[in-house]
């Protein structure tokens, strides 16, 4: 299952990329797609945030792939992956929510 953890660790890729952009980003970045990046207290402390919520979710995302290195096609173990991805996608929400409310202009 090599090549499955070769698109898995491409994916990973991205989202390091999606942090990368974040950090060097100027201007607040927008966290959904297609939603406008709110008004922030400090852009620079905002974007910082957002890049580390990335930075630590594409580690975690490359942890549940592992995996792909050891089991065999169609492994019952698969489901700890996606299992796993669905609960840190979760966690990314939410951690996101917490990043708004501090940074938010009242």
């Amino acid at each position: 299952m090599l090549i499955g953890f070769i698109i898995w660790s491409s994916i990973t890729f991205l989202l390091l990329g999606i942090g990368i952009w974040a950090w060097n980003s100027g201007t607040p970045v927008s966290f959904f797609s297609g939603v406008k990046p709110p008004e922030v207290k400090d852009v620079r402390k905002y974007n910082h945030s957002v890049a580390v919520l990335w930075f630590v979710y594409a580690v975690l995302f490359e942890l549940l792939g592992i995996p792909f290195l050891f089991l065999k096609q169609n492994h019952a173990l698969f489901v700890v992956s996606i299992l796993g991805t669905v609960v840190i996608t979760i966690g990314l929400v939410i951690a996101y929510q917490r990043i708004l409310q501090k940074c938010r202009k009242e």
